[in-house]
């Protein structure tokens, strides 16, 4: 039943948001259905994939949703922006690639059919996800009489709706899963090796050859030394135009008006603490006035004098409890530290422990509960190594009775460690970490050495309001004298100004560089060229951390060809290495007139290197770096010939093969397999993409979010 009081709790998470999806939907309809109203289901159009729209309040609900599943499995009860980010675009990839897939699924035949979905839910072939939800943690097997007691309770209407909505998540995640491994099996049923195509490779395979090579670097003839012009530069580009295909872009400029802590925020922050050390000398409970008073709360943590830094373990170990040292400064903070504690403690401890999951017992609460219960058995005489095997979720400790052997300090989280160490032996501890909630009892102690504790008061030295608000003035000044791009451009370079530059696409979450920036981002997607950008609240200042920006947009990229002269530089480097290739070549053409490669590498002012062990599917020759057309010449050579010159990635090369080393792998039928497997791996990633490649998609989340 523990598992049918898990799916409940979780389940139970749901009516808020579900409550709220309802009102929402309830406003929602009325603003739609007003004649006087200002939407219209074109405007609430987040995107259209193969001419079915996709409605906002739709794709947001299923946000919701999904993002109360995500606090289920992971037990957090808010969600930071990354982790919204994330779960959105699991939305939307769900949402594209069921309208992609869907018509190929009905074209193909493939379905689930209520048989199929019976025998992975309750029948003899249970779907690993249903197997993991109904295993009874005391016997580690799945337990089919609870399947069948929730799936009773569905069906009677015993179950609450919350309930039911977390089942039918679980349902239509297996029918996916299963769906998508029929096409993927179909794809790969298509796929075939021919012995001829499995004995090439075991040829390829089995061939490795020792060379001797010389080589002249690229970076031996000077840029100066080699002529680009415009010519070669189109010509260049023509050649290689698919390699410039771009995304439509979007090009900031932007200024940053960092608000950085000033000499008087560091001198005021030194008075501070002077003037709150005599009240630090004299309190008593150091743990609770550092928690209210210091940047950084109070370390429960005992040191040994190699631990500490010099200058503090001086003063720590050759003092007494209560002494005050400081204020000091470090890490741009000022410091304060008193000795709180001074004991003899073991360096190692070997301790034992229960751990319970809140997502197995369905809150934190329940864990807290359920260890103190378990603590209980244990001091009226129960067997802790029985108990672990049964309930502790310690796969490794709880098969050895949750033993965990022998530790060092700074081996185990914090709390965990401060049970531990500071514990009394044999006597018993509940304590939470981000693992869950643990019933811990320490059973040796190593050799006991003195520790010091430290009560540390720190005040970071941070921008004041006098700051902020003087740093702001500058970005409002430049903002309201320079209203256009122009203006913006030319203020910049008279006031000396450092302008940024960022190109961004219209779903990028940030600038690089800014925190939180997406606003700014979606400014320059409703902007026109050369306007400074407006943030939400219709100011030309965006604040991002400590940071003030303004910003306008220089320029549009449309999707298509990045033009020459954006891609000029970048093709320069590409066609002087060319150029110096050709070079190198004729000059080492001119010097490989004999057969002997130690002359050839005379002629050159070089030396003769070599490189074993090279086959075809080498990536990396050692010696040389990553140089496949090194590689596909030399295994393609006969012993004691020399390769023409060979322009590489670094360089140029000559290449003599001394010795063929040939393997005896003759096994075509688990290479062919081999072959067939990776060609089967392949085939679950393409076969999807392309279908989706030929979808036609308009995106417009970048409008909502």
């Amino acid at each position: 039943m523990a598992t049918l009081q898990r799916i409940r709790n979780r389940a139970g998470i749901l009516v808020a948001i579900i409550i709220g999806l309802a009102l929402v939907a309830f406003i929602l309809g009325d603003i739609l259905n007003a004649s006087n109203s200002l939407l219209r289901p074109n405007q609430l159009k987040i995107a259209e994939i193969n001419g079915e729209s996709v409605q906002y309040p739709d794709f947001q609900k299923k946000v919701e949703e999904t993002a109360e599943i995500y606090k289920m499995n992971t037990g957090q009860t808010q969600l930071n922006d990354n982790a919204w980010a994330q779960i959105r675009e699991q939305v939307w990839q769900q949402y594209v690639r069921e309208a992609v897939m869907g018509d190929v699924y009905e074209d193909l035949g493939l379905a689930v059919s209520g048989d199929e979905l019976f025998d992975m839910v309750q029948g003899s072939n249970l779907h690993p996800v249903i197997q993991q939800l109904f295993t009874n943690p005391n016997t580690g097997q799945v337990d089919r009489t609870a399947v069948l007691q929730f799936l009773k309770a569905i069906n009677s209407g015993q179950a609450t709706a919350q309930q039911k909505a977390y089942w039918l998540y679980i349902e239509d995640q297996i029918k996916e899963e299963r769906i998508q491994t029929k096409y993927n099996n179909l794809v790969r049923q298509g796929l075939y090796v021919t012995s001829a195509e499995a004995k090439e490779s075991l040829n390829e395979k089995n061939k490795n050859v020792n060379i001797e090579f010389v080589s002249l670097p690229y970076a031996s003839i000077s840029d100066s030394a080699v002529s680009v012009n415009e010519k070669d530069l189109q010509a260049y580009y023509d050649e290689h135009k698919e390699t410039y295909k771009q995304d439509a872009t979007r090009t900031i400029e932007y200024l940053v008006f960092p608000v950085a802590a000033t000499e008087e925020d560091d001198a005021n922050t030194l008075k501070w603490i002077e003037d709150v050390k005599p009240e630090f000398e004299t309190i008593q409970d150091n743990a609770q006035y550092v928690n209210v008073n210091s940047d950084v709360r109070f370390q429960n943590v005992y040191e040994k004098q190699d631990e500490m830094p010099e200058n503090i373990a001086d003063f720590a170990f050759s003092g007494n409890v209560g002494d005050v040292f400081g204020p000091f400064k470090e890490n741009n903070a000022y410091k304060l530290v008193k000795i709180d504690d001074i004991k003899n403690l073991p360096d190692s401890v070997e301790a034992r422990h229960i751990l319970i999951k809140p997502e197995t017992t369905g809150s934190y609460d329940a864990a807290l509960a359920l260890a103190d219960s378990l603590k209980n058995l244990v001091e009226k005489g129960e067997s802790f190594a029985k108990l672990a095997g049964i309930y502790s979720e310690d796969p490794g400790s709880a098969a050895k009775g949750g033993d965990l052997g022998w530790f060092k300090k700074n081996q185990m989280v914090k709390p965990f460690e401060e049970a531990a160490f500071n514990g009394d032996v044999n006597k018993l501890y509940v304590t939470t970490t981000q693992f869950g909630v643990h019933l811990i009892q320490p059973t040796k102690k190593g050799k006991e050495v003195k520790q010091v504790r430290l009560a540390e008061l720190i005040r970071n030295i941070e921008p004041s309001t006098k700051t902020y608000q003087t740093v702001y003035g500058k970005a409002s000044k430049f903002a309201s004298e320079n209203t256009s791009g122009s203006a913006f451009d030319e203020a910049a370079k008279t006031e000396g100004l450092s302008k940024r530059v960022a190109r961004v696409s219209e779903n990028d979450r940030q600038v690089v560089g800014l925190d939180q920036s997406r606003n700014m981002i979606r400014a320059a997607y409703t902007a026109d060229v050369n306007d400074i950008l407006v943030n939400n609240e219709g100011s030309t200042i965006f604040e991002f951390g400590d940071n003030f920006v303004i910003a306008k947009l220089a320029s549009v990229q449309p999707e298509g060809y990045a033009p020459l002269n954006e891609v000029a530089p970048t093709i320069k480097l590409a066609v002087l290495k060319e150029k110096k290739g050709e070079a190198l070549v004729a000059k080492m053409k001119e010097a490989a007139s004999s057969d002997d490669i130690d002359a050839i590498a005379s002629t050159l002012g070089t030396e003769v290197k070599s490189a074993a062990n090279i086959h075809f599917d080498l990536y990396s020759v050692p010696v040389i770096g990553v140089e496949p057309a090194v590689v596909g010449t030399v295994v393609s050579m006969e012993q004691g010939k020399i390769s023409a010159p060979i322009k590489g990635n670094n360089g140029v090369y000559i290449t003599k093969v001394v010795a063929i080393n040939e393997l005896n792998n003759t096994n075509a039928e688990a290479e062919k397999a081999r072959l067939e497997q990776s060609l089967a791996y392949r085939a679950n990633y393409q076969a999807y993409e392309a279908q989706r490649s030929a979808a036609e998609i308009d995106d417009r989340r970048a409008k909502f979010y």
